[in-house]
């Protein structure tokens, strides 16, 4: 046998080595590409399939169900294998053209609540409202009472309370007051701007409505406060335009939620406004908000009562008169205290001071009124 040249093997496994090399670069070049195909292929077929329509089953019958659309129209349609046990009530995904119910939405059914609503546990105590103390006995009785010993209605053979309507001028103290209860009973408090529930389609405000009561079930004890509720319930008039008359559906859904089929339960309803005098008699009846509590402004004790509560941390220098800052401030809301308090730690902190004197006071005192004085005339010039 000849002696192979070491140069010769040398070369051969080199051209291998790189073909080799070569070949593996080309395969992962080449997965890459595939992987990379097969992506805008599952994107295109994305932008290629229809669309599927989100709605609502109100029945089933037999092997088919009654859905309804968002616009409100209903319809009778085949039930894919695939979608799985349905009931009425929930969100379902159906094909365009024929409507067949294709799955189950994942989506909550209250999808439109959390947008709408705030809900906390307040964490406001008896002990931060002063002023108002008959105003707290009578929402202790309507709410509190029911929801701490309902034993005692069922005892008496009556039934509790569903709601409470405070009614006052700004300021005086009713949002205090259904946060303190909502504290009280460790209520789950949910607070609703009632302009909010104005919807632009015909319906949605009412299925808003709906789920917000549903919501307040589900997390009882509950209280569900609705804020300026002069803007859904004012005084229903004839002849109106198509966005009075969906406001007056809103606020039907809402008595209908109120004194409906649906037991309330552990959920309370505190209404809350400054124009009383607009309200529908329907929302003030009893047996809707069977108490209807004024929250004025407070007295002379109140005045003082709620100074002290506001000026309790307050560092203030013993040349403070508390009885002469009470008596110039007679009149002012709770809100307006409130204010000036906090003034007056602004002008002391404004002169480097640790604690807050008489002269602090009066100045507050004095803008707080230069404040009411501007607003007092936009007042009188808008609607005097």
């Amino acid at each position: 046998m000849e002696n192979s040249n070491p140069k010769e093997h040398n070369i051969v496994d080199s051209v291998m080595y790189n073909y080799n090399s070569d070949n593996s670069q080309w395969e992962l070049e080449n997965r890459l590409l595939k992987e990379t195909i097969d992506q805008l292929k599952r994107e295109l077929d994305k932008y290629r399939s229809t669309p599927l329509i989100m709605c609502e089953v109100i029945d089933l019958v037999k092997d088919k169900a009654i859905i309804r659309l968002q616009n409100g129209n209903e319809f009778l349609v085949e039930i894919s294998g695939e979608c799985g046990k349905l009931a009425p009530g929930d969100s379902v995904l159906s094909e365009q053209k024929n409507l067949t119910i294709i799955k189950k939405s994942p989506k909550s059914k209250k999808f439109n609540v959390e947008k709408f609503v705030i809900i906390e546990k307040p964490k406001t105590s008896w002990k931060d409202i002063g002023g108002i103390s008959e105003q707290i006995n009578e929402i202790h009785e309507i709410v509190e009472l029911p929801l701490k010993k309902p034993d005692l209605f069922k005892k008496l053979g009556i039934k509790p309370p569903k709601g409470a309507l405070l009614y006052g001028e700004p300021g005086t103290g009713k949002t205090l007051l259904a946060k303190a209860v909502a504290s009280s009973t460790n209520s789950t408090f949910i607070e609703i701007v009632a302009s909010e529930l104005v919807q632009k389609f015909i319906g949605e405000g009412a299925k808003l409505i709906k789920e917000i009561f549903e919501l307040a079930r589900e997390k009882a004890p509950s209280i569900v406060f609705i804020d300026e509720i002069d803007a859904l319930a004012a005084r229903r008039i004839e002849i109106g335009t198509s966005g009075e008359r969906e406001v007056q559906r809103t606020f039907m859904q809402l008595l209908a939620e109120i004194d409906g089929f649906k037991n309330l339960g552990n959920v309370k309803i505190i209404g809350c406004t400054n124009r009383k005098d607009i309200l529908d008699p329907a929302i003030l009846r009893p047996g809707r908000l069977d108490r209807i509590i004024h929250v004025p402004l407070p007295s002379k004790e109140g005045v003082e009562q709620i100074f002290n509560i506001h000026t309790r941390n307050m560092p203030m220098d013993k040349s403070v008169d508390i009885e002469k800052i009470v008596s110039k401030i007679v009149g002012y809301s709770g809100a307006e205290i409130a204010a000036m308090c906090t003034e007056a730690g602004y002008f002391a902190i404004r002169k480097n001071k640790k604690k807050v004197v008489m002269d602090d006071f009066l100045n507050a005192i004095n803008k707080v009124n230069k404040e009411k004085s501007v607003e007092d005339k936009e007042y009188v010039g808008m609607f005097g």
